[in-house]
């Protein structure tokens, strides 16, 4: 024993558990149980609770000798079952003892227990004591029902809870008791888990939804124009992609499970087929599972466990609430997605992407209407029947957010992603248009770009096309005075992207106050509103002390700040950043965990020269990074007010931020 401690892996597991590499070595020697005898004998194992769920249950099992046929093997069930002989029913006393040590374990040792256990002729022989193997959800229960018991404390029964895990908690998932048939894998993108026929387009998702079928969205990859087959659809599996590629952006608003980066499989669109590296061919329609916990994607229909937002989820997240000192918003771009932020008890909306409203059927014609205008006269004609549908979702917004915060995003993506890019795309287009086949083609090529990311997007398209932040002004505007007439007191939060010049901020500034003012008139009301700005460029970041002179918070969008500070697309860096990682080159994905020493290090610049012009200016993070417990810890210790993340990632972000205050108590500076 003393050889195989000094060995290499006694080594490596001690260094993974965090202990000394001179850890000094402790034996039990006991006296061995043979497990022997005429009467009844065997061994077996005992716990008072189910490791799935962590319902208190009596749980385990007891192989032991026939006393009739000394040679041969017989199983008893642990209690009374119909369907054979119980070690309750043949040795009472010994089951009754069993669950006795079970419980005085749990008690002394503060923690649900296995006993491993012996009979040798009728005498019960108790072995061993181990920490009962659970699931995420029986984690939650039993953490929390320890400490409701006085055994251990709420602050350690927060701790013992793995922030991540909270992920599986909030979605169905696949019954890890049952069998699975894997066909590939891939980037467990968004977690949950979900079973349905195949679609290959988001109109046959839609159509599929019609049919009330559940259906699974598999693309190449997915782009803004497939956002209303994801709503149609259960989970999305794409073959490219990465942890901030579009599908895996959009499938965790949506709390879809998602899988990306699916290699292993090969995607025909025009023969509807999906291939397999294992030769299997899947057609439209064929049943399959997407497990976006774990990454994998399985044959047919598989077994699941519902949700677990339970009373002991809430009460765990509630306590977590009590001591955490950094603030968590929800990125929410729809009513639905709103109240899914506030069944996660999101403290406001610290993004809401107001471009993702005008991808409805509807909305997205009279979008294209102001995209084909010739003249700002008649953009403001197809923006006039825009503003109704923007200031109903923002007073819907504000309604259900009940006088929390809600910082509202203005325009951002460039205008050609509303149009269509293929043949038949753009012939519906000129009929719906009433316009020429040939007048559609040329306005569609003289709006692409060779780098649309980098092109006419956000504040550019405010300054060059202002009508569109105008009539996003007047809606936020309209909706405030509305929703403050029939509740709680709005402020919004209006935020200008892709900034990188003071000067564009002092242009869309002045525009927005005008509208302010005109609406203040018309409406006879007074109300109050914040502007900031979406730090996602280096520039804005290093010119930060500038940009605060007419900003009232900064909001780092990480995702693009990371993608422009590394060089990289997010949508294209999945195909090698696993070669990346495992390599060397970079100790983690960035766009998975916050790259603190390069896009950290402008976070810090950005945010120390922010404050040395406004000391009071508010400071978070709303890309994706938000709900990731690492980048957690550094906006917490450069002392953000507050990070956002999807609805779905809400609860994991509670727990985190949680865990940072306990285990690092000196960091104490409570967000105001």
């Amino acid at each position: 024993m003393a050889r195989a401690w000094e060995g290499t892996t006694a080594r490596l597991l001690r260094a993974a558990k965090g202990a000394p590499d001179d850890a000094a070595l402790g034996l039990v020697v006991q006296e061995m149980a043979l497990a022997i005898g005429p009467g009844l004998a065997g061994a077996g194992t005992i716990q008072l609770v189910e490791g799935v769920t962590g319902t208190p249950q009596v749980t385990g099992r007891f192989r032991g000798f026939n006393p009739e046929d000394p040679g041969a093997e017989e199983t008893l069930y642990l209690v009374r079952d119909r369907r054979g002989r119980s070690l309750e029913e043949a040795a009472p006393g010994a089951f009754t003892a069993l669950q006795d040590y079970c419980r005085s374990c749990r008690a002394k040792l503060r923690e649900e227990m296995l006993v491993e256990f012996a009979m040798e002729d009728g005498r019960l022989r108790v072995i061993d004591a181990l920490r009962v193997q659970r699931s995420s959800r029986a984690a939650v229960r039993i953490a929390v029902t320890l400490a409701q018991e006085g055994i251990i404390s709420r602050d350690e029964a927060i701790l013992r809870v793995e922030p991540r895990a909270l992920s599986e908690l909030l979605h169905y998932q696949v019954d890890p008791r049952a069998p699975r048939d894997r066909l590939a894998r891939g980037i467990a993108a968004s977690p949950g888990a979900a079973s349905g026929r195949i679609v290959f387009t988001a109109a046959e998702a839609q159509a599929a939804a019609a049919r009330d079928e559940r259906c699974i969205l598999v693309r190449r990859e997915t782009a803004p124009e497939d956002i209303r087959g994801m709503h149609a659809s259960v989970a999305v599996l794409t073959e490219r992609g990465g942890m901030t590629s579009h599908a895996a952006v959009i499938a965790r608003g949506l709390g879809l499970p998602c899988i990306v980066g699916a290699s292993d499989v090969v995607i025909n669109a025009r023969d509807r087929s999906l291939r397999t590296r294992d030769g299997r061919t899947l057609s439209q329609g064929d049943f399959i599972t997407v497990d976006g916990t774990n990454g994998e994607v399985l044959a047919g229909v598989a077994e699941m466990l519902e949700p677990a937002l339970d009373t002991w989820f809430q009460t765990l997240l509630h306590w977590a609430d009590n001591v955490r000192d950094i603030g968590v918003r929800a990125n929410a771009d729809t009513p639905d997605d709103g109240r899914t932020a506030r069944m996660f008890e999101a403290e406001g909306i610290g993004l809401c992407r107001t471009e993702h409203m005008f991808f409805d059927e509807d909305r997205l014609t009279v979008m294209r209407e102001m995209i084909f205008a010739d003249t700002a006269k008649d953009r403001k004609v197809a923006l006039d029947r825009l503003l109704p549908m923007q200031r109903a979702d923002f007073i819907a917004l504000f309604d259900i957010m009940a006088g929390l915060p809600v910082c509202i995003r203005l325009f951002d993506p460039p205008l050609h992603e509303f149009l269509p890019h293929d043949r038949d795309g753009m012939r519906e287009l000129a009929e719906a248009l009433d316009r020429p086949l040939s007048e559609v083609t040329r306005r569609v090529e003289a709006l692409s770009e060779f780098n649309p990311m980098l092109g006419l997007r956000g504040v550019r398209l405010g300054v060059t096309v202002p009508e569109i932040y105008e009539m996003q002004a007047r809606a936020i505007f309209e909706a405030t005075v509305e929703a403050s007439r029939r509740g709680a007191a709005v402020v919004p939060e209006i935020m200008i992207p892709l900034v990188s010049a003071r000067r564009e901020v002092e242009l869309v500034k002045t525009r927005i106050d005008a509208v302010a003012a005109a609406v203040r008139n018309a409406a006879g009301a007074n109300f109050d509103y914040r502007l900031g700005v979406m730090v996602e460029t280096p520039r804005a970041a290093l010119r930060a002390g500038e940009i605060a002179q007419h900003a009232a918070f900064l909001s780092f969008g990480t995702n693009d700040l990371t993608q422009m500070t590394y060089g990289l697309s997010r949508d294209d860096a999945g195909r090698f950043m696993g070669d990346y990682v495992q390599q060397g080159v970079f100790r983690e994905d960035p766009f998975h965990v916050l790259d603190e020493e390069g896009v950290g290090e402008l976070l810090l610049i950005g945010s120390a020269r922010g404050r040395q012009t406004r000391q009071n200016l508010t400071l978070s993070v709303c890309g994706e990074h938000g709900g990731n417990p690492e980048s957690i810890a550094f906006c917490r210790r450069a002392g953000f007010n507050y990070v956002s993340c999807s609805p779905f990632r809400v609860p994991v972000a509670r727990l985190a931020a949680a865990h940072l205050a306990l285990t690092d108590p000196k960091e104490t500076s409570k967000p105001t």
